[in-house]
């Protein structure tokens, strides 16, 4: 018996795309009247400061279909006390020039009155007021409780015309909560803009973090490594615990304000940038369940056009360009959002490529996303889709770094050239995307749940060398393809991250290392070219 589960069929939802589950529960659940939303515009305004130091920039006005998230400007039916309301959640991102742009977002738990951020070079002096824009997201009990109802506010400003290689201090407020009050100056932070010269810097990356003290405890740690900027490949807080993207998930907005509440202590100082995984499908959100990602981030706006993927962009910092790629769109084994860019992300990915290739000031093109390209973990393996869209991509244009999450392990590859060992790269040793082919590391112990390899660890210490791994990858429709393969160079099922310090001159070279949760180098190679 085909029994119905949330109000859609089993066999019919099987068959469906989540932007077609979505349309047929939105129907149905408004012809009930259980779901009802209002739409309004929000816009930053500019903020003229005199100086010209900084404006505030425009953002684009948010339209939706019924059954999106509500996006207002500080109106709410529910009544507090400005004074009484504190920000949380602080989390920073560039711009598409991170010289000269930052985005500075934060979230209230109550409907606010004005929001600003003021900004400085000194703690004690924060004249310069940006207004900010409020982005309401409204989500009901839905499925007899299995959609948890929430209200959350999230707040954002843009910078522009910063100062490139400038440390700023910043306050986030509103009316009734002014950050340069003296009862209020531990609430203030900081953040660098890129250099205009290259410089030494150091980056750090790792997916699939979710809520726990494995989490907090790398957060802490990253923030050792002083980042410059961090890369976060997907799967960031799991409040939708299935993955699929379908309406029928369980799912609980609530683990937002953990995960934001948790993140603050770094990402209120380190860029934080993120991409799009499989967990982060959001299906009661539209546009095709990415309305939840627009209404938390502000990312860089210069990927695929029409812009419709809020974790496509690029940006370049000193010598390093780096490209985010939602692989939500080539993914194979989980096909709710396969091909929603009909082409655009693969041929953006293409242009952006070449352009990277093409400056004299880029020694390093970088590349993350979720779904792995090359993994041997029991849990999901290689990505099949992302290897026949995008690898030939990778090598055409000679990227020296790829960095997935998605398997909750960290493992890393030799380098690859055609689907094969070009050349072996054991820890502590040195390669050459010119010639050699690419590396591609997972780091996806971030903090949830660990996986397992179908092959001993082997790691730094504890080096277990085996020729082959007897895997899969995930073809089209989803079919599990066995191989074996002999690329699987380090395996370590544990909690950890990745720190990549980046060296300038005549010889430039990226030093990657693995760290586990308690400090312990678990790996580390080197990319240098020519």
């Amino acid at each position: 018996m085909d029994i119905p589960r949330f109000g859609i069929p089993e066999k019919l939802a099987a068959r469906m795309s989540m932007a077609e589950q979505h349309e047929y529960l939105r129907t149905r659940l408004t012809r009930r009247g259980v779901l009802r939303t209002s739409v309004a515009t929000a816009a930053v305004t500019g903020a003229g400061l005199g100086t010209g130091l900084l404006t505030a920039s425009p953002a684009a006005a948010h339209s939706a279909a019924p059954g999106s998230p509500t996006v207002l400007t500080s109106r709410s039916t529910t009544r507090v006390d400005g004074s009484l309301v504190a920000p949380f959640g602080r989390h920073l991102a560039y711009g598409a020039d991170p010289k000269t742009q930052m985005s500075v977002s934060w979230q209230v738990p109550f409907a606010v009155k004005r929001p600003y951020v003021r900004i400085g070079l000194k703690p004690w002096s924060l004249s310069r007021r940006i207004d900010a824009e409020v982005r309401r997201l409204s989500t009901p009990s839905l499925n007899n409780g299995a959609i948890s109802a929430a209200e959350q506010f999230y707040v954002h400003a843009g910078l522009e015309r910063l100062r490139p290689g400038t440390t700023y201090y910043y306050g986030v407020g509103h009316d009734g909560f002014d950050p340069a009050d003296t009862r209020n100056l531990g609430t203030l932070g900081t953040f660098t803009t890129a250099p205009s010269r290259a410089e030494n810097f150091t980056f750090t990356a790792f997916g699939d973090q979710g809520v726990s003290y494995h989490a907090l405890g790398n957060d802490q740690l990253l923030l050792g490594q002083n980042p410059a900027f961090h890369l976060h490949a997907g799967d960031i807080c799991y409040a939708d615990p299935s993955g699929q993207g379908r309406e029928t998930d369980v799912y609980d907005a609530r683990t937002w304000d953990q995960f934001l509440a948790q993140t603050e202590t770094v990402a209120k100082t380190v860029p934080w940038m993120v991409t799009t995984g499989n967990h982060d499908m959001e299906a009661w959100y539209s546009p095709d369940g990415y309305g939840g990602q627009n209404a938390r981030w502000s990312l860089p706006d210069n990927g695929p056009d029409p812009v419709g993927l809020p974790g496509a962009y690029s940006f370049v910092h000193g010598n390093v360009g780096v490209v985010a790629l939602d692989a939500n769109d080539v993914s194979n084994e989980i096909p709710a959002n396969l091909g929603i860019s009909a082409g655009r992300q693969t041929k953006w990915l293409d242009r952006r490529l070449g352009e990277l290739r093409a400056r004299e000031d880029v020694d390093f093109v970088v590349v993350f996303f979720h779904h792995c390209a090359f993994s041997t973990t029991n849990a999901h393996a290689s990505e099949g889709g992302v290897r026949e869209a995008w690898v030939p991509l990778f090598e055409k244009h000679q990227v020296d770094l790829v960095i997935n999450g998605h398997n909750h392990v960290y493992e890393r590859t030799d380098a690859i050239l055609r689907n094969t060992v070009a050349r072996t790269v054991p820890i502590g040793e040195r390669t050459d995307p010119t010639r050699d082919g690419i590396v591609y590391v997972t780091a996806g112990g971030a903090g949830k749940s660990l996986y397992d390899f179908p092959a001993p660890d082997t790691y730094e210490g504890h080096v277990r060398d085996q020729e082959s791994v007897d895997t899969y990858y995930v073809a089209r429709g989803g079919v599990h393809a066995a191989e074996t393969v002999e690329w699987s160079r380090v395996r370590y099922t544990g909690y950890s991250f990745l720190a990549v310090e980046v060296t300038v001159g005549p010889h430039p070279r990226m030093k990657v290392t693995a760290l586990a949760e308690s400090g312990a180098r678990i790996d580390h190679f080197e990319v240098a070219r020519g």
